[in-house]
């Protein structure tokens, strides 16, 4: 039986759609290659965020011809949605299939095989839209924003395959940021339904997982998009009930079926939003441990902050991407948020969650960006209670308003930007992982088994987010509490 292999580029949501392409493929009666050497047929799942993800798509499209000259080369994703021509002109891709057609990829790229060796087979007609190079090599891309489909799959990171898989719940962005194509190559926003992901979880919970990470391109928009209906979410937690919560937070294994974390009302009508599925999730699954990914500073409501406060069943985490400091820079990159709404937002989160994990997306070097203007970003950085950043070079996106945009800041001053930032937040970090040694925290063992001057240890996730060497050797899969000794090689060191 001939053999695919899939390979990802990019953020979560693509990882996540890499999942339910592999489904696809095995649905069709394929087996998964274990690499692109190997493989009869090979997917390039592509990123188009910056040029240097273009540039690796090329690249991985160069290696895989290199390896494995008789592979059929199919290039999708966000790359292929943007610039199919560009992509379908390279030596070696066989097909070019863009998000539009993505549900469909695995359909299309074995019909075409097909056809290609079957003079009488007429491929695909019902599929969609259709075009070809000059030299017949067929490309299926279309309106993005007439498609409503949402691939979904939980996605395993290769470290973390027992413990910790992610569910993307999420697509598209109905934000028009000046600097980003990502609407432009996912559609507007769409959810998966409370329903299926209610089913998600179970199923994976009933696999043995116990900690799940809900992710979407702008989570925090789940179920704007869904038909408003009454969703019962169970039945908060008030009163004494408040004291078995809090005791619960110390007993990873118990089992909290039908009680809602609290803060979630008994019963929801419209607008449906993220919080409703959250306390559905708490309500109705036995998972044990929900981690939320990045949501945008404006959806972190009060009830939301609440929510994950207060319930042991939630992760303290919150990541809120924050893109700058300056209120100038915000306006030229359309942002719906001023400093001073995010700095609240993020005191707010810190208050309520004292030892949590605190992280934001920044960019430097946005067109026009002043000294003052990155110094407002820099100073903003420095007074938050941020435990780890993720900084980005502002790189020019065909298409996009602020490539348009005058004064653009020399690369040269761009990374020594991005170099200060790096620096401060790994202070920041640094400092955070310290104020617990001597404590006690909760963490989740990964498969993964390291050595270092002490034997051998356990790689573990805390609660909040921090890498935690256990000592010893432990399965995965499991939530442990450890005693946290130092800080070693930016991780935890516990027994």
């Amino acid at each position: 039986m001939p053999g695919f292999y899939v390979e990802n580029f990019g953020c979560r949501a693509t990882q996540a759609d890499g999942a339910a392409l592999e489904r696809q493929f095995e649905e069709q009666g394929l087996d998964r290659a274990s690499s692109a050497a190997q493989a009869s047929v090979v997917v390039l799942n592509t990123c188009t965020v910056t040029t240097g993800a273009d540039q690796d798509a090329r690249a991985a499209i160069r290696r895989v011809r290199r390896q494995n000259p008789d592979a059929r080369i199919v290039v999708t994703g966000c790359y292929a949605q943007r610039a199919p021509e560009e992509i379908a002109a390279l030596p070696g891709v066989s097909i070019v299939i863009g998000n539009s057609h993505k549900h469909q990829l695995a359909e299309i790229a074995l019909r075409t095989e097909t056809s290609s060796s079957n003079e009488g087979f007429i491929p695909i007609g019902n599929l969609g839209d259709q075009s070809t190079t000059d030299d017949e090599r067929p490309i299926f891309v279309s309106d993005i924003f007439a498609h409503t489909e949402l691939l979904a799959a939980p996605v395993f990171d290769a470290a973390n395959e027992r413990t910790r898989p992610n569910l993307k719940i999420q697509d598209g962005c109905d934000n028009r940021c000046s600097f980003c194509v990502i609407p432009y190559v996912r559609g507007q926003s769409r959810s998966l339904t409370r329903e299926r992901i209610l089913h998600e979880v179970n199923t994976l919970v009933s696999a043995g997982y116990r900690e799940v990470v809900i992710s979407g391109i702008n989570l925090g928009r789940w179920g704007r998009d869904l038909h408003p209906t009454s969703i019962p979410v169970g039945t908060a937690a008030v009163g004494s009930e408040m004291a078995d919560v809090e005791k619960a937070a110390l007993s990873p294994n118990t089992t909290h079926v039908g009680t809602a974390a609290p803060g979630c009302p008994g019963e929801r009508s419209s607008p449906i939003c993220l919080s409703d599925l959250i306390c559905a999730i708490l309500s109705e699954t036995a998972l044990e441990k929900l981690r939320i990914s990045s949501v945008e500073p404006m959806d972190w409501s009060d009830e939301l902050i609440g929510l994950v406060a207060l319930s042991p069943r939630i992760a303290k985490h919150a990541h809120v991407p924050m893109q700058s400091g300056s209120d100038a820079v915000l306006r030229r990159m359309h942002r719906k948020y001023r400093p001073w709404h995010y700095r609240e937002k993020i005191e707010k989160i810190r208050a309520a969650m004292p030892t949590a994990a605190i992280g934001a997306d920044v960019m430097v070097g946005f067109p026009g960006e002043t000294d003052s203007e990155f110094e407002a970003t820099r100073q903003m950085i420095e007074d938050l209670p941020f435990t780890y950043l993720h900084v980005f070079t502002y790189s020019a996106r065909p298409g996009t308003p602020a490539a348009e945009m005058q004064n653009q800041v020399p690369v040269h001053i761009a990374r020594e930007r991005n170099r200060i930032l790096r620096e401060l937040a790994s202070e920041k970090k640094l400092a955070f992982m310290r104020s617990f040694i001597g404590k006690r925290v909760e963490a989740i063992t990964l498969n993964v088994i390291g050595n270092d001057a002490e034997g051998e240890f356990t790689e573990a996730l805390t609660d909040n987010y921090l890498k935690l060497r256990l000592r010893g050797r432990h399965e995965p899969n499991h939530w442990q509490c450890a005693t946290v000794r130092d800080v070693v090689s930016g991780s935890l060191a516990g027994d």
